[in-house]
């Protein structure tokens, strides 16, 4: 047997395990799509518990905030956990702004895996051939000289950026005008795996919707913290519960003051 079929079977096998024990309801096809969740949104929620990605309980954001989550894409270690997370992408990717663009750029330095899974996924998923493109925080002066990693930009591109996750739009910020120097190139959008649905440090409004106010491309991500609040409240994954009452209740207070309005 092939090592990528079998790390399939396993990791749907585990996947039924957390929603099999979880109780979360099939929905039958023919009832409304708004009510239900995508199924690979629920596997993904699964996916960044299993692989402690998503973690609950007290921490200091970059933006000084105090959060009872955290998400921290960097704990994505093994070569099965970077394929899996890369069909996410993909999918995501795929049902928000189809496939109709040229190349996946991720922001140095967690983007550059997430470009290379993603693009991956999508040729072995779609069939269709992405380029992918970094930026380096140096410029190189010697041999592949240059920002940029991967394929280079060309006038008429159309880019759709990925990152994992954006709570104030400082990366979006100084990455938007790295891609616009290198060619004459169309933004389609922006990808992330977690939207924290809290408001960003200058408004009101989320960090995403401020992106997109401010640079005017659209903006998605594969999971909502809705979402995640929806699947993990006092349901168990493996046997424990990771959003209780308690973490409900800091989860509840943390957005009565960070959250979108």
């Amino acid at each position: 047997m092939r090592i990528e079929n079998s790390l399939d079977i396993w990791y749907s096998g585990l996947c039924k395990r957390y929603f099999q024990i979880s109780n979360i309801r099939q929905v039958p096809a023919e009832e409304d799509e708004d009510k239900t969740m995508e199924q690979y949104k629920q596997e993904f929620i699964g996916f960044m518990i299993e692989s402690r990605v998503l973690q609950f309980g007290d921490f200091t954001l970059k933006s000084g905030r105090k959060s009872p989550f955290f998400m921290n894409a960097g704990a994505y270690v093994t070569g099965a956990q970077l394929r899996k997370l890369g069909e996410y992408y993909a999918k995501a990717i795929h049902d928000k702004y189809g496939l109709d663009f040229d190349v996946l750029f991720g922001p140095a330095y967690k983007g550059i895996p997430l470009t290379v899974a993603t693009t991956m996924a999508i040729s072995e998923l779609y069939g269709k051939e992405i380029r992918y493109c970094s930026n380096r925080k140096e410029v190189k002066d010697h041999g592949d000289t240059g920002i940029l990693l991967g394929s280079k930009l060309k006038d008429g591109d159309r880019v759709v950026i990925i990152e994992d996750v954006t709570t104030s739009g400082k990366s979006i910020e100084e990455t938007f005008p790295i891609i616009k120097a290198q060619a004459d190139v169309s933004i389609q959008g922006l990808m992330v795996s977690l939207n924290r649905m809290e408001k960003g440090l200058s408004s009101d409004k989320s960090a995403l919707d401020e992106i997109k106010e401010k640079y005017g491309f659209e903006t998605g991500a594969i999971v909502t913290m809705e979402e995640v609040v929806a699947c993990l409240y006092n349901k168990p994954v493996d046997g424990e519960i990771y959003i209780d009452d308690d973490i409900k209740g800091r989860i509840d207070a943390y957005y009565e003051t960070y959250g979108v309005r």
